[in-house]
């Protein structure tokens, strides 16, 4: 799974170096064995937002782009809306994406995060929950969050710093200790087709794992 994510990565149009941050030697000799680039994290962390805050220290880099390893199908053109929404306006510090939820099963999954945004595509609030209620069905729309970010290295290194809130840690939801402590975070709703799941459950596996047997993957 991590040689699939690192190879899409590559083909992207706006990245100029793949490195897998890890701390984990399987992990690193796993990445090794195919040609690719890990660097060992130093510490121990609670995030991933922290893990790759370390690694990027350690580059000279104005901008960072972090795509979960647990996100198997993404796409090198999703991966370079996020990137390009970043570059593309220098008032942002940080972007992400979602695409809309045709499942109904995974709209009640506590293991599918959702995002709501405001009219200018600003992230208003990441849960588990469904949201929004869809109390009026006729307007109900739902978007599930996917594990690409980017971010301006400076506003990333502050970021890790800031002390954790009680939604980010409520919901165990990350980039929801941004919203809490008053930054924006810029959601793109992806124009290219997304299959999910992202594996979090052995069960997202055996999906993924036939998902990807089906159509010769």
């Amino acid at each position: 799974m991590i040689q699939r994510v690192y190879e899409s990565v590559k083909k992207s149009k706006l990245i100029q170096q793949v490195i897998v941050a890890t701390d984990d030697e399987r992990i690193r000799n796993c990445v090794e064995s195919f040609g690719g680039i890990a660097m060992m994290s130093l510490g121990e962390h609670q995030t991933g937002d922290e893990r790759v805050a370390e690694t990027a220290k350690q580059i000279d880099c104005d901008v960072i782009s972090y795509v979960q390893c647990d996100e198997p199908f993404i796409m090198a053109e999703i991966i370079d809306e996020v990137l390009g929404a970043l570059l593309s306006d220098k008032s942002q510090v940080m972007t992400t994406c979602c695409h809309a939820i045709r499942d109904p099963e995974r709209l009640k999954s506590p293991h599918v995060v959702k995002v709501v945004s405001d009219i200018k595509s600003n992230a208003l609030m990441f849960s588990r929950s469904l949201i929004p209620f869809p109390r009026y069905s006729e307007y109900f729309k739902a978007y599930e969050h996917i594990g690409v970010f980017a971010y301006t290295k400076k506003f990333l290194l502050k970021y890790v710093s800031l002390p954790q809130t009680p939604l980010a840690q409520t919901e165990s939801i990350e980039q929801l200790k941004a919203l809490e402590s008053g930054y924006s975070i810029k959601v793109v709703k992806t124009r290219f087709p997304y299959t999910p799941p992202s594996v979090d459950t052995l069960e997202d596996l055996e999906l993924v794992r036939r998902f990807a047997k089906e159509h010769g993957l």
